[in-house]
C-alpha cells in the first residue's frame, strides 16, 4: 500500500461518496422515519412489558422509566430511543413530572451533560402535545 491514508478513513470516504450518488439520501430525515413508528397502546405494553404475566412484577410504566434511566446512563446518545421511550412511558401512564424526576436523578449517576441531553429530548416529546393545542 503506497498511500498513507488510514484504511478506515478511506472506507468512510468511499461510503460518503456512494451515499452522495443516491439523490434520495439528501431527502432522508430520521425524525420522519421515527414518526412512522407507532406508540403501543397501554394495554399492549402492560401485557408484554408489565405485570400481566407476573403479578408481583414491575408495571410497564416503571419498566419504561427504568429504561429511560438506562438510556440516560449511556449518555443519551440514542435520540430516537430516548424520544420513543418517553412517548411509551407517557402512554403507559407516566406523567411529565415523573419523567423529569427520573431524568433529574440521573444527573447524579450519569452526569449533568447526559441528563441535560436526555431532558432536551424528553421535552421535544412533551412539547409536541402543547403544539397541537
Amino acid at each position: 500500500m503506497s498511500d498513507d491514508q488510514n484504511p478506515f478513513a478511506a472506507m468512510m470516504a468511499q461510503m460518503q461518496d456512494m451515499a452522495k450518488s443516491f439523490p434520495q439520501m439528501n431527502a432522508f430525515d430520521p425524525k420522519t422515519m421515527e414518526a412512522m413508528w407507532p406508540t403501543m397502546p397501554k394495554e399492549v405494553m402492560e401485557t408484554w412489558f408489565g405485570n400481566a404475566l407476573n403479578e408481583d412484577g414491575l408495571d410497564a410504566k416503571t419498566r419504561l422509566l427504568i429504561t429511560l434511566a438506562g438510556l440516560t446512563m449511556q449518555g443519551a446518545q440514542a435520540d430516537t430511543a430516548v424520544r420513543q421511550t418517553v412517548r411509551h412511558a407517557r402512554e403507559a401512564g407516566a406523567t411529565d413530572q415523573q419523567i423529569s424526576e427520573t431524568l433529574g436523578m440521573m444527573a447524579m449517576f450519569a452526569g449533568v451533560p447526559a441528563m441535560t441531553r436526555a431532558m432536551e429530548l424528553a421535552q421535544e416529546v412533551m412539547g409536541q402535545d402543547e403544539d397541537k393545542t
